[in-house]
This record gives structure tokens, sequence and C-alpha cells, in this order.
């Protein structure tokens, strides 16, 4: 037998492991609050359309996605030529390296940011260059602008940021597409855009409209709570969204979820609903939280940070042993997922009594 192994590719080499949300252990109270997840179960009606979809599931799924897009094309007002989907935001974060980036390259965004950038980054054999975030734990926009170079292929700028929740407003973000050269592509990742309620937020469609070296991208992980299902899609000019087609996996988004996706979209007023309820409740842990005197971001999504440097560990094991799981990011902070009332509940007491014997 011989003893030589398959070559694999050295860009694999150190790359980062994803780390998801632990769940709440089986048999407990527990509640997660470390997955960004939507704490309600899927919107009415829509259960009952993956059941139906779930009986042809013998059959391979419609391959280019069609009643989605031409769904998506008529509630964005863009092309249907503009749109494109994937398994989840990050399968078409993944796409668009894909289409962009190879060995020698460079891809920008900022840090910490979504965990996700360096690891899909370093798969497609680019090099990541990470922008630290500002002591307001905010893109540096400007830093971001100077780091481009002629390698530079790819920016990623997460808006609202994961994990610190804040958001880039329209002048800051208008001046720095302004400063991108044109064949850079700008991916605006708009996973939690549901959520933002700053109206000078600007909606990344509405930037997208003129500039072709814009895309953005949506989820239906998070206000839609599909999160199990995984379908995201991009909207983008023609030349990037057609790329994005070449680079799709086969049949990559199932029936099931393209048919759910189409029963979400459908059910707005539902929608709308459920996430007024959440942001209700990201205002009351976040005033509860600077109460307590904790420096808290703003955060425009559906979880709070707070950066605790070296005792973020110590935080999350006694989040955990209230029965609150949370997600830390170790030596930095912690993000919590603003969940049901309950699970707040357990977290804000957590984070006081925390505070007092640190006090």
């Amino acid at each position: 037998m011989s003893e030589k192994t398959p070559r694999l590719r050295g860009a694999l080499e150190g790359i980062p492991t994803y780390k998801p949300g632990r769940p709440a252990a089986s048999g407990t109270a527990a509640y997660k609050l470390s997955s960004n997840e939507n704490p309600y179960p899927p919107l009415p009606g829509v259960l009952e359309t993956m059941t139906a979809a779930s009986a042809a599931a013998n059959r391979y799924p419609d391959m280019a996605c069609t009643a989605l897009l031409a769904e998506l094309a008529d509630r964005f007002d863009v092309p249907v030529e503009h749109v494109a989907t994937g398994t989840g935001s990050v399968g078409v974060a993944q796409q668009l390296l894909q289409c962009t980036a190879g060995p020698g390259d460079e891809v920008i965004y900022a840090w910490r940011s979504f965990e996700a950038y360096p690891i899909i980054t370093q798969i497609s054999g680019a090099t990541p260059v990470q922008v630290p975030l500002t002591e307001g734990e905010e893109h540096d926009l400007d830093a971001m602008a100077d780091a481009v170079t002629d390698r530079t292929r790819l920016i990623f700028v997460c808006n609202p940021n994961n994990p610190t929740g804040a958001a880039i407003r329209r002048d800051a973000l208008e001046r720095f597409l302004d400063r991108v050269p044109g064949d850079v592509l700008v991916v605006l990742d708009e996973a939690y855009r549901e959520f933002v309620r700053d109206e000078h937020v600007p909606d990344g469609i509405s930037l997208y409209r003129d500039r072709p070296n814009v895309c953005v991208l949506r989820t239906f992980s998070k206000a839609y709570g599909l999160a199990g299902l995984r379908v995201g899609f991009a909207v983008a000019h023609e030349p990037v969204a057609a790329a994005l087609r070449k680079t799709a996996v086969p049949f990559g988004v199932s029936q099931i979820a393209q048919d759910a996706a189409v029963a979400s979209l459908r059910s707005e007023e539902a929608l709308l609903e459920r996430v007024e309820s959440l942001v209700a409740e990201r205002a009351r842990v976040s005033r509860e939280l600077v109460a307590q005197g904790w420096t808290v971001p703003e955060s425009q999504a559906n979880f709070v940070w707070l950066r605790l440097g070296e005792r973020t560990g110590d935080f999350a094991a006694a989040c955990e042993k209230a029965g609150a799981m949370i997600r830390p990011f170790a030596g930095e902070g912690v993000r919590v997922t603003v969940g049901e009332s309950e699970a707040n509940d357990i977290f804000l007491r957590t984070a006081a009594a925390f505070r007092k014997n640190e006090l």
C-alpha cells in the first residue's frame, strides 16, 4: 500500500473553522441566544407550504428558482436578470469570491465582522485584508478605502455589522463607494436589513441601482425565520448576477426552501409584526444594559454586542449556567441574540449580577 496521501490545496492550510452558536443543552430550560436565529416559527401558512412541497422530495427542485426569482424581482422592483439565489447569503458570498478572486488577489473587510469572510476568502485562494473597526465598533471606511490596491477584487461591507450591530449611514457609505474603483466589487451584506430602524441607514438596493460594482446580499434566515432551509439571494447588475448563476451549486436551493421563501415574501404584514416585536425587545435589552453601566453599541440588528476582552469566557459561562447560550468571541466580547422575552430576562439578570460582582 502506498504511503502517499492525496494532494490538497495549500490554500486550505490555516483556514479558521466556522464556529456555530452552541445549542441549548437537551432536556434543560436553556435558551439559545447564540446564532441570531428568529425565535418565532415560520410565518403563517409557510409551514403548510413546506409540507406540501415535501411531497415531491423525490424530484429535483427547479434549478433556475424561477418562481422565487420572479417574486424577488417584483418585491424589490429590479429586473429578474439582476437576481441570483444560493444556499443562504453566505453561500452566495462564496459564489461571489469564485467569480472574482483567486491566488494573488485581495479581499477587504472590516474586523471583527462576519466570521465566514476570512474562511471563504482563504478557500478561494485570495489574500484577506482585515481592517480594524473603530473604537466605536464601526467600519473604518476611510481605512478600508485606503487599503484598496490594484490587487483588490472584492470588498465586503456588513451593514449592520455582525457581531457589533453598528450600521453605516448613507453619507458615509456613498463617500466610500465613490472612492472605490469601478472594477472592484463592493458587496453590501444586509442579512439584518429588516431590523434597521435608523432612517439614515440606506437600503443597499437603492445604492446598487446606478452603481454596477455594487452587489447586495440578503437572506431568509433571520427576519423570515427560515434559517434551517438555507436560502439567500443577491441583487446585482447582470454581469455579476450571471456569474453567480454560473457558480451556483446545481439544485442547491431545495424546492421546499424556494416555495417557503415565496410564501414568506407574501406574508409581509405578519413579518413586520414579528420584526417590530423583536425591535422593541432589542430596545428594552439595550436600555437595561446601559442602565446597568455597560457600554452598548447602538444595534440595528437582532442582537447586541458587549466588548469584554479577557472577561469574555467568564461572562459566557455565567450566562450558560443561568440558562442562556450566547456567542463568545474569545478575548474580544459576546454577541447576544434578541430572543424570547424570558430568554432576554435571563441574560439581563446575568449581566447585572456579573457587573455587580466586578465593581
